[in-house]
């Protein structure tokens, strides 16, 4: 019997469908406006009657190497003809070739990796792996962070959206940030460093398993730590035989101008989870890496922890391509050397409007703050909120064609790696225009 293709439906048909069919993520349901989306190409969507709109945060800072590279495609092809799945306790050349690739690239001793299916399943199971090699049950972990949707990762996660899923995980400790909201610039490492030795001492070293950071912090707020931060984490978990987790599943490949973002500060953590970018999100897939001495640990001992899909083949070939991508078309590099053209233009919008409080970026990876007020500063919104001035920013964007990020007063510029200046001026010239709406309500 013949498959016949279905035509084409027009977005209207699409959104109907999907909000009477599908239930979405992170929404109140009856307020759902999503935009539907038919195709896309490098920096941009398309809409299925046309409209082109530039994605100016890679999605969820994962498509990083564009959307559509047809050598990444191909390989899924291929893979997908040749073999589809097999159970996790076979293996397959994909998996050997990307394990291989992946101890190649990772910083330091850290040279094998467990797959998941994405960022949180990759928390998770970071987790296990620290309490099954320590013996211990305390994990650590800061307030403005997002480690994923999981019930650990939650748990982990110190942000609102932990507030719903609550209790969570037994063994959860908080411990300072860099940053406080509501303040321009950050806790000077020694001050944030010595929060973090202080929660270790009244907890006890010995009943802790791991310290768990994001080594820039993504959803809330393109968080840069100071210089010296990350390296004096590693000295204090060395110094109390702690382990020290980074999540890179959204600053690294290439996110920042260097392949994971820890690189910048010369540190070799104990485990590290990524995702995203490690295919781009063409498939799902996630890895924690750890360093030799954990996986040893392992070699005499069950580790309980498993996934029907891990390693999935054709999701192995797809991350083998688009490593392959970020080396042949220097796309760490362009992200680095793209770092301070996208500086040029956060300053050039502080300058100009006096709504933008605030701008950071490191490589990629950037925010603009919007504020009521530079002295005192004082955020656009209230924390964990929204304001009218942030809702017609979002709007501005949105008829504009603009797809990015907007959490709380900011606004994300995480465009993807392989964007030119004309592109990134083209994204920030509407920025530009939606910041006169922001500017109203300091100048009245």
């Amino acid at each position: 019997m013949a498959v016949t293709t279905p035509a084409s439906m027009t977005s209207e048909e699409i959104v109907r469908l999907s909000r009477e069919h599908t239930f979405f993520s992170w929404s109140v349901q009856g307020q759902l406006d999503p935009i539907a989306i038919d195709h896309a190409e490098g920096v941009y969507l398309y809409t299925p009657e046309g409209r082109r709109i530039i994605d100016f945060n890679s999605q969820l800072m994962s498509v990083n190497i564009g959307h559509g590279d047809r050598r990444v495609i191909d390989a899924i092809t291929a893979q997908a003809t040749k073999l589809q799945y097999v159970q996790p306790a076979f293996t397959t050349e994909p998996r050997a070739r990307l394990g291989a690739k992946l101890a190649e690239i990772l910083p330091g001793d850290m040279d094998k990796v467990f797959f998941t299916l994405g960022g949180a399943e990759a928390i998770e199971n970071a987790i296990k792996l620290a309490r099954h090699y320590t013996g211990r049950t305390k994990v650590l972990a800061r307030y403005r962070s997002y480690h994923g949707a999981t019930l650990g990762a939650m748990t982990l996660t110190g942000d609102p959206r932990r507030w719903a899923n609550e209790p969570g995980l037994v063994g959860v400790v908080r411990y300072p940030d860099t940053h406080r909201w509501g303040e321009k610039e950050p806790r000077s490492a020694a001050e944030a460093l010595a929060g973090l030795e202080e929660v270790i001492r009244y907890e006890g070293p010995h009943t802790i398993a791991a310290v768990f950071l994001e080594t820039i912090v993504g959803t809330n707020g393109i968080l840069i730590p100071p210089d010296g931060y990350i390296q004096g984490v590693r000295e204090i978990c060395d110094r109390y035989d702690i382990l020290m987790v980074a999540d890179e599943v959204m600053a690294g490949f290439g996110r920042t101008g260097r392949m994971f973002a820890i690189d910048h500060w010369e540190t070799v953590p104990d485990l590290m989870t990524m995702a995203k970018g490690l295919t781009s999100s063409y498939l799902p897939l996630g890895a924690v890496a750890m360093r030799r001495k954990i996986a040893d640990a392992f070699e005499t001992k069950m580790y309980y922890g498993g996934l029907t899909y891990s390693s999935h083949a054709v999701s192995c070939a797809a991350a083998l391509a688009t490593i392959a991508v970020y080396e042949s078309d220097g796309l760490v590099e362009h992200a680095a050397a793209m770092g301070p053209v996208m500086r040029r233009h956060h300053e050039e919008l502080y300058r100009k409007h006096p709504s933008v409080g605030a701008v950071r970026n490191l490589g990629l990876f950037g925010i603009l703050d919007l504020v009521r007020s530079r002295e005192p500063f004082t955020p656009m919104t209230p924390f964990n909120g929204t304001s009218d001035e942030m809702k017609a920013v979002g709007k501005y964007l949105r008829e504009h064609g603009l797809y990015t990020m907007i959490a709380n007063n900011s606004i994300h510029t995480n465009p993807p790696l392989v964007i030119t200046e004309e592109q990134l001026a083209e994204g920030f010239a509407v920025i530009d225009a939606a910041l006169d709406i922001a500017d109203q309500a300091v100048t009245g």
